[in-house]
């Protein structure tokens, strides 16, 4: 399972870079590109939603299987629309909409499975390898991705996340069935009820909830990597890869030197410091972009190498810190939530993950479409910092969170 999500996941992340600088070029907006994520937020809401159901009513196994198809044939058919010259701007929303809804599904119901194949002892070390799989795809895929499209084009770019989409279905396929532990609740209302009575008792995992959705929000500037490329820093498609690859970066090497972080067992107040160590970053980022401003206008052929490179600097340190408070609420959630609710704690949560990004993309697009580039996150960058801080404040149980005996 672990080698296929990861050979997915990099085929994955070839399409969502390349779906972005498609709808550029196609229309030359941020709000267009922006919009891809707010789309499809609605649809992944009620996949994540639902698809925790199944998994916590259906064999696992086979929810995950049904997903994976239906994000590999969505997948397949872009690539058949670009390769016939058919495709559209609302095809490319349409689409993007249909794998959101798949991935939301399959990564809930995978991520439930995990407990269940480990002890309690080595949830943290697997959400730090994750992490290194996380870190590496995308740190490959999306500059990867933009020295495909600059050099060969759309169509070749996903028909290669085509063919790696098939390892998803080894990865699943060796596994034996799982079925959730417990009481089962048919999908439906019932199901949803039961589990908002759960979760309204968890004031941990409510909490980490929240402070990620404030971080995801103000914190997240992807929407603006195509811009950047084109407009502020230059290199064009190469740029908008290697700004992504360095989030990835930062990830990759956080987890690849986790030994101490999986081992700290105060992960509430691992979650805080984190999430502040990323706003940090993100002001960061916002600085580089605003000192871009004062200098001569770059271009495809001639960027602010200078300035690249120290995005990029910052856009690592925030992934390695993401990174970081993903290890503990990825742990928080496998160790404290019983398995019979997991699959929909598990949803709830890939809606929280998948959904503040593109209410972020949301934030960043039209601010940067109202003001100037760099504002977005160097406004974002402060309110993370100082939102987190009072809300940790606030809530003294889950600074208090200990890994060695966890409540939800």
């Amino acid at each position: 399972m672990w080698i296929g999500s990861t050979l997915a996941g990099l085929g994955g992340q070839l399409t969502i870079v390349t779906v972005m600088l498609h709808v550029f070029d196609l229309t030359h907006s941020t709000f267009a590109v922006s919009m891809i994520a707010v789309a499809g937020l609605l649809p992944m809401i009620f996949a994540g939603l639902y698809g925790g159901m199944l998994a916590d009513a259906f064999d696992r196994r086979l929810v995950a299987l049904v997903a994976a198809v239906i994000g590999f044939l969505s997948t397949a058919l872009l690539a058949l629309l670009t390769w016939t010259h058919l495709e559209t701007i609302w095809w490319l929303y349409a689409l993007s909409i249909i794998n959101s809804a798949a991935s939301s599904v399959g990564m809930a119901t995978r991520t439930a499975i995990v407990p269940r194949l480990l002890p309690r002892d080595l949830l943290a070390a697997a959400s730090a390898l994750n992490g290194v799989t996380l870190g590496l795809m995308v740190m490959v895929g999306p500059a990867l991705a933009g020295v495909l499209v600059a050099t060969t084009g759309y169509g070749w770019t996903y028909t290669i996340d085509v063919a790696l989409m098939l390892a998803m279905f080894l990865g699943l396929w060796t596994l034996p069935a799982l079925r959730p532990e417990g009481p089962v609740v048919r999908p439906g209302l019932e199901s949803l009820v039961d589990g908002w009575r759960f979760l309204k008792r968890a004031g941990n995992i409510r909490m980490q909830y929240l402070l990620d959705i404030i971080a995801m929000t103000f914190g997240q500037p992807l929407a603006l990597f195509p811009a950047l490329g084109t407009v502020l820093l230059g290199g064009g498609a190469v740029t908008t890869g290697a700004l992504t690859a360095a989030v990835a970066a930062g990830t990759f090497l956080s987890s690849l030197f986790s030994g101490r972080i999986v081992r700290y067992r105060w992960h509430g107040r691992g979650i805080e410091r984190a999430i502040q160590a990323y706003g940090a970053s993100i002001l960061a980022f916002g600085a580089v972009l605003l000192i871009g401003t004062t200098l001569p206008p770059a271009s495809e052929t001639t960027p602010h190498l200078v300035l690249i490179a120290a995005a990029c600097v910052a856009l690592a340190a925030s992934g390695a810190s993401d990174n970081i408070s993903s290890i503990y609420r990825n742990t928080m959630m496998q160790a404290s939530v019983p398995d019979g609710i997991r699959g929909r704690l598990q949803g709830i949560f890939i809606v929280v993950v998948a959904g503040g990004p593109r209410i972020g993309a949301l934030y960043a697009g039209t601010l940067a479409t109202l003001t100037a580039l760099w504002f977005p996150p160097l406004l974002g960058g402060i309110l993370v910092i100082v939102l987190v801080a009072l809300l940790a404040r606030a809530h003294p149980r889950f600074r208090a969170y200990d890994a060695e005996n966890p409540e939800p």
